[in-house]
């Protein structure tokens, strides 16, 4: 799964690596995105790449409120083209979640309390998740209209798999732009995106419980184990 992730490039750049039109919105840089946060997205519309924000939690358009979006922030590969929540959204209104990297928790052999891992690229390139998004109105369709998205997970590579068994799908470059596309409506063929990224293209380390708390959100937080302990963040 995918559950708090790293959001700290300006958005300038992130529009630029996606080639993408940027947004008139500036959020806050954070290094523990939660969910029902606002987070950037890049969608198409009317033929034009843009850099969007939406709030992460998906709310279907048949929700009766907006509790069921913190159950959404992630949306399983398996079987997601048939799923009454996600087809409408995998079929016209696919987005990619721009990320510097994410967290996942370790169990850890004799400890109660797990231990927080950070994922990212090894080249240290941005994350393009693959993602979904709706536009929600509420019940009585008066509401004014919320737009909200999911993180789409896979089965873990083998860099993840002692972690976790689930990972974010990670979209390559050659994929952006099929995957953007609302025209695109092969849905055999767009789940064939959803697999999981080459076990070489991450890497991972232990960070301090500080992310638990979602109330942080400071650089401290990706910073490794053994580097925190001898700056003295970190006790031994």
């Amino acid at each position: 799964m995918c559950g708090r992730y790293v959001a700290a490039a300006p958005p300038s750049e992130i529009a630029k690596y996606f080639a993408a039109a940027p947004t008139e919105t500036v959020l806050e840089p954070s290094y523990n995105v939660a969910p029902t946060n606002e987070v950037y997205a890049v969608v198409e519309h009317d033929d034009e790449r843009r850099l969007e924000h939406l709030r992460w939690g998906l709310v279907p358009l048949w929700a009766k409120d907006l509790a069921i979006g913190s159950k959404m922030i992630n949306a399983r590969a398996e079987g997601i083209a048939t799923k009454n929540a996600y087809r409408h959204a995998f079929r016209k209104q696919r987005c990619i979640i721009p990320a510097d990297g994410f967290f996942e928790w370790k169990v850890v052999e004799g400890q109660k309390r797990k231990q927080p891992m950070y994922i990212h690229r090894v080249d240290g390139e941005p994350l393009a998740f693959a993602g979904l998004w709706e536009t929600w109105r509420g019940p009585d369709r008066n509401d004014e209209p919320l737009r909200t998205c999911t993180i789409i997970t896979t089965t873990a590579n083998e860099t993840m798999a002692p972690v976790h068994n689930r990972m974010p799908v990670i979209l390559p470059p050659d994929k952006w732009a099929q995957w953007l596309d609302p025209d695109m409506q092969d849905t055999d063929a767009l789940a064939e995106f959803l697999v999981p990224a080459p076990a070489s293209l991450l890497t991972l380390y232990p960070i301090t419980t500080a992310v638990n708390h979602v109330r942080n959100k400071g650089p401290e937080l990706i910073v490794a184990m053994t580097d925190a302990v001898e700056a003295g963040q970190l006790p031994l």
